[in-house]
């Protein structure tokens, strides 16, 4: 039984994260780069390890009780992700080759600090793992524990694959045209992503 639990958590978890969206096109950009993987792979890992145990102890009734919160959320993290698309969209106007991008001083840093800032101003990733993981969990009763725990393996797998699986793109990235069409693919994202946080925000606020 435990085992069951532990397995529809891991399948639960990874049909909610595997998709594309800001954190995974992020991870895979820095994978490519190979700039900062390790550091980026484990806030994401450990964010969902920290949301998915909050849910499985039952927060998710602590959110939905405050949707100001995830409002405030939304607004700043829709504002945010705007401001990255445009980047991404000017590197795409003006792309270069990984040899001329990876490197830079100071990268590690300020990876993971996009990567928090992605993570934790993106109110999806609350809905995904503090409600509907958290709720998932509870329907399991006695295993819902072991459920959370499929959920953070199964978090920790996508990410270390994605992040480190990444570099086998990088002969395609010594061009150009490919940073082109990723992070044109990227700034898409991010400014849709965006624009439907700060329009459910508005929506929620009136």
């Amino acid at each position: 039984m435990t085992l069951l639990a532990a397995l529809a958590g891991f399948g639960t978890s990874l049909s909610l994260i595997v998709a594309i969206g800001a954190q995974n096109a992020f991870v895979l950009r820095q994978g490519i780069l190979r700039e900062a993987v390790g550091p980026v792979v484990a806030v994401c890992a450990i964010s969902d390890l920290v949301l998915i145990t909050l849910g499985v102890a039952g927060m998710g009734a602590a959110v939905t009780a405050a949707p100001v919160t995830l409002t405030v959320v939304s607004v700043v993290g829709g504002v945010f992700l705007l401001g990255y698309g445009f980047l991404a969209a000017r590197r795409a106007v003006n792309p270069r080759g990984m040899a001329l991008t990876a490197g830079k001083v100071g990268s590690a840093r300020r990876a993971v600090v996009t990567c928090l800032a992605l993570t934790w101003l993106n109110p999806h990733v609350y809905l995904d793992t503090v409600l509907l993981l958290g709720a998932s969990a509870a329907a399991r009763e006695s295993g819902r524990w072991a459920f959370g725990v499929g959920a953070a393996l199964a978090s920790v797998c996508w990410f270390t694959a994605l992040g480190f699986g990444a570099r086998l793109l990088g002969g395609v990235f010594t061009r150009p045209v490919a940073w082109r069409v990723l992070d044109s693919v990227i700034a898409a994202t991010m400014v849709a992503l965006g624009a439907v946080l700060l329009v459910g925000a508005v929506g929620t606020g009136t």
